[in-house]
Parts: structure tokens; C-alpha cells; sequence
């Protein structure tokens, strides 16, 4: 059977996630993929047909890799490129390459979450697969690939990533669908539809249904429970601070009067689920991220950062303490310090409060 010029597959060893009359979603092993049933307005970041298309009728989402150590594949995906890449995933399932919008990610197909949201007859489904538990980043975050002449150089190890596709059951202009992909990370964060304005409904319903699925994706993919986002880690690991590496960076990170002894740094090693993710050392925590991202885009004067960072790290260094009234004491402490460094500050504001938790004043 011909479908738009380019032949329909039996879907039959294929599980069906979501069956509307323009498309089918279906998922098998490593890949998810949205069958368009008739031509459709696609907005895509894929390497290949990627940006604005009319004439793009499969969507893929894959699992690309393992999340960590995988050296095999990460050569394979630098030595053949972004397109050449794109090809081989169109073979592996059978898609034509040139009707074909793909994107990769470490996460399991098995966790990708379907969330449709409806309203007056419009519908929107959200299909997303996450991953954050080693690698999520922001915008201008240190970057993991560098592209060159040659084609991409892996600069650190990638695993993290939020992947979405958005399916809208009837028609969006061309400006909407520009403004639904900022729905959509907001989110993430008549026909035809002429808005997608998060004031209009069919934005509303966009960014809800991208929201749903991505904290449901992030529940299966890495256990992620919206509690556990109030914890220190969760805040700062952008910044360096990540709880698989946090005792061995506090071991080697003595710093003049905020050094743990040996007894304070074992006895935080056996309450530290308690203390870093106590409410008010994870508000704090994320206080400071957001102070240091204001610093990092230029937002705050380069001049007042150090003292920016030293206040909001002795706001953490009290909250862990349980002192918050000797947060002026711990801000003079922390400015000795003599750094901007994030990660080095944030370690210091960690021992100094810990440290003086215990002892009697």
C-alpha cells in the first residue's frame, strides 16, 4: 500500500501507543515511531529533514546508546556523522531516509510516556522519553560534543536528555507551530489554529500534556519522584555538585577554617540522604543555582558576584548548620575564601555547616 507517495509497513511485531485517524504511534525494542497518515506540517531538530517540512511522514525517537561507557557506539554515531547516522536508523527499521525526521537519546523506549490532553475538540499528545540523573543541562551549560570539519567530538560523557514529540489533531498555522515548540519547553519548563499562546487554551493543554509526560518519562527512566527535585544535588549538579562524586570532592577540598574532621566527614557519610536533602539546605541550594546562573548570563555584575555567591552559600552553610542566625558569620568565612568558583564554594559552605552543626556554642 502507497501512503503519500511512500509505502506503509506492517506494524504487526510493533506495540501501538497511540491510534488517532492522522497517526499511529508504535514502539519496538530501541525505537518509537509516529506514522503520519497523510501530510502534515513537521517542525523538527533532526539532522536530516529537519526544520520546517511538509513533506516528513515518520517521526523517530531511539535510544541511541546506553547512558554510560558505551565507547562502541559513541564511535560509531562520530565516525559516520549526523546524516550518514540518520540513514543507518531509517535502515534499521525499515523508514525511508528522506521522509524521515529522527532524534537519539540514552533513555529506554520502554519509559517513554504518552500524555494527551483535550479541549473543544483539539487534542494534543505529548510523547517524551528522559533522562537527567547524570547529564541535564541548561543553556549555556559546559557542553558534552563539539562539532568540527571532521564531524563530532565527544568532550565528556552523554547520557541525559529530554526528547519530545508533539502531535496536534488538527491544522496549526506556521507561526503557532514556531510558538508551540516554546510551549512545549515551557512545559518541559477555527482550523487552523492561529495561536499557541500559553494565555489560549490549545497552549494551555500543550504545555500541560509536555509537562505530564515528561515528570511521568523521568519517574521510569530514573526513579525521579518530584520530591526528590528539592534535594541539593538536583540544584546544583549543573555546577558540579553531584552526590556520586560529592564525598571524594569533600575529601580533597579542605579549605583553611572550613575543613570536616575525620569524625564530622564520616558521620555526614552516614546521614547524608538527611542533610542534603533536608527542605531548607534544598531550598537554599536552589536559591544559589539560580544566583549562579543570573552571574554566568551576565545578569548580575561581575563585580558583586563573589559577594552574590558568598551570601547564598552561607544561607546553605546555616540551613545545614540548623544556625541561621550565624549566616553573617558564616558569610565572612566563605568570603575568605578569596573565589568565585561555584563547586569550591559550594563544597566549603557544605563542610563549614556540617562542621559546626555538632558543636556547642
Amino acid at each position: 500500500m502507497m501512503l503519500g507517495g511512500f509505502q506503509k509497513m506492517s506494524h504487526t511485531d510493533w506495540e501501538v501507543l497511540l491510534a488517532w485517524p492522522s497517526v499511529t504511534v508504535r514502539r519496538r525494542g530501541r525505537h518509537v515511531v509516529a506514522d503520519l497518515l497523510h501530510p502534515h506540517h513537521v517542525l523538527s531538530t533532526s539532522a536530516r529533514n529537519g526544520g520546517w517540512s511538509e513533506h516528513v511522514r515518520h517521526l523517530v525517537n531511539h535510544q541511541s546508546c546506553e547512558g554510560s561507557g558505551h565507547e562502541a557506539r559513541a564511535r560509531l554515531m562520530h565516525e559516520q556523522g549526523q546524516e550518514r547516522y540518520h540513514d543507518t536508523v531509517c535502515r534499521e527499521i525499515d523508514l525511508p531516509e528522506d521522509a524521515t525526521a529522527t532524534m537519539g537519546t540514552a533513555a529506554n523506549m520502554n519509559y517513554a510516556a504518552v500524555v494527551v490532553k483535550s479541549d473543544e475538540g483539539v487534542s494534543v499528545a505529548a510523547i517524551v522519553t528522559a533522562g537527567v540523573a547524570t547529564n541535564a543541562v541548561c543553556a549555556g551549560d559546559p557542553a558534552s560534543w563539539r562539532e568540527t570539519p571532521e564531524g563530532f567530538a565527544k568532550i565528556a560523557a552523554v547520557a541525559g536528555t529530554i526528547n519530545t514529540m508533539l502531535l496536534v489533531n488538527t491544522p496549526v498555522a506556521p507561526g503557532a507551530l514556531a510558538r508551540t515548540a516554546i510551549t512545549m519547553t515551557e512545559g518541559k519548563s477555527a482550523a487552523p489554529l492561529t495561536s499557541a499562546s500559553p494565555h489560549m487554551k490549545f497552549g494551555e493543554i500543550t504545555g500541560a500534556a509536555v509537562r505530564d509526560a515528561t515528570m511521568e518519562a523521568l519517574r521510569w527512566q530514573n526513579g525521579l519522584e518530584s520530591s526528590y527535585t528539592r534535594g541539593l544535588f538536583h540544584a546544583l549538579g549543573r555546577y558540579g555538585v553531584r552526590e556520586a562524586t560529592v564525598f571524594d570532592d569533600l575529601a580533597s577540598s579542605g579549605d583553611g577554617d572550613v575543613t570536616l574532621t575525620p569524625e564530622d566527614f564520616e558521620l555526614l557519610k552516614r546521614n547524608s540522604r538527611s542533610a542534603f536533602y533536608e527542605p531548607l539546605v534544598g531550598a537554599s541550594a536552589h536559591a544559589l543555582a539560580n544566583v549562579l546562573d543570573r552571574i554566568r548570563h551576565g545578569t548580575i555584575p561581575a563585580s558583586t558576584a563573589r559577594d552574590a555567591l558568598a551570601q547564598q552559600a552561607a544561607l546553605l552553610a546555616a540551613n545545614l548548620a540548623a544556625a541561621p542566625h550565624r549566616w553573617a558569620e558564616f558569610r565572612q568565612r566563605l568570603l575568605r575564601l578569596g573565589t568565585d568558583d561555584p563547586k569550591r564554594v559550594v563544597l566549603a559552605a557544605l563542610a563549614l555547616g556540617w562542621g559546626e552543626k555538632w558543636k556547642t556554642r
